[in-house]
């Protein structure tokens, strides 16, 4: 099993697909990123030689790809920004509410999460 900057590329797999495995690489940004490093994206990840797994890693530390560490913190420096100005973004983040615009009268349990009864409500048909 290949690791590269602290990612275990999963088994079994292409390497345009399991070179998704690290934190800020999507499809487009594997193609580039093998295509550099001169690896095969239809290659086989058990099939990956160490000096593959070295091109890769030396492509994606040389190049301006800001993935895994430097990316969790830079979008969490984003986010706490929001939050300490107070905008409305911010305080949505505050509140664990959907940030873009979405609904919550009926949906975002994502975000809200698991639903809470409330206590001592009764419906409609109940109290006839």
């Amino acid at each position: 099993m290949a690791r590269i900057i602290g990612v275990d590329i999963p088994r079994n797999k292409i390497m345009r697909i399991a070179i998704r495995a690290i934190y800020g690489i999507g499809a487009h940004v594997s193609e580039q990123v093998l295509e550099k490093a001169g690896v095969s994206p239809l290659k086989n990840s058990n099939e990956l030689t160490e000096e593959e797994a070295q091109k890769i890693r030396a492509v994606l530390e040389s190049d301006d790809y800001n993935v895994e560490g430097d990316l969790r913190r830079e979008v969490g420096l984003n986010i706490k920004r929001l939050r300490d100005l107070g905008c409305y973004r911010g305080i949505r983040h505050r509140k664990g509410l959907p940030v873009r615009g979405q609904r919550t009268h009926t949906n975002a349990r994502t975000r809200k999460g698991k639903s809470v009864a409330i206590a001592g409500k009764k419906s409609v048909k109940q109290m006839k």
